[in-house]
C-alpha cells in the first residue's frame, strides 16, 4: 500500500464531522452509558465547536492503545489520504479525568501513524 506523502498530509481533515458520525458515536456511547445519557452526549457533540488537539495527547487522555498499523480500517484511512480524500474529525467525551473516543478511533490511530504530533480536529464535550 502506498504511504502518504507530505503533500498528501496537508489538510487531510474535513472541517466538520460527517452526519453519520453522530449516530455512530451514540451507538458506541450506549455501550458505556444508559441510552438517554448517550443520546444527550451525541446531541452535545453535534452542537459543539470543532477544536484542534494533538493525536498523541488524545491517546494519552483516552488511555487506549494504538491499533497495529496493518489494521484494515487504519489502512483504509491511509488509502483515503493517499487519494486526497479527507477524514472526518474525531468525537470525544470528557468523563472523570479521561477521554472517551465516541467516534473516530481508527482515524485517530491512522493520524498517529502519520505523525504523533498531527493536529486533529475534534469535538470535545463533558459528560
Amino acid at each position: 500500500m502506498k504511504q502518504p506523502t507530505k503533500q498528501n498530509m496537508e489538510n487531510i481533515w474535513l472541517k466538520e464531522p460527517e452526519d453519520h458520525d453522530f449516530p455512530a458515536a451514540q451507538d458506541y456511547l450506549e455501550l458505556i452509558y444508559e441510552p438517554t445519557e448517550a443520546a444527550k452526549l451525541a446531541k452535545k457533540l453535534k452542537a459543539a465547536k470543532t477544536i484542534i488537539k494533538k493525536s498523541k495527547d488524545i491517546f494519552r487522555a483516552s488511555g487506549l492503545h494504538i491499533l497495529p498499523a496493518d489494521n484494515k480500517h487504519i489502512q483504509a484511512n491511509i488509502q483515503k489520504i493517499v487519494e486526497r480524500k479527507k477524514l472526518s474529525p474525531i468525537l470525544l467525551v470528557r468523563d472523570n479525568g479521561r477521554v472517551v473516543i465516541a467516534d473516530g478511533y481508527h482515524r485517530l490511530c491512522c493520524s498517529y501513524y502519520l505523525t504523533e504530533d498531527l493536529d486533529v480536529p475534534c469535538r470535545l464535550v463533558s459528560r
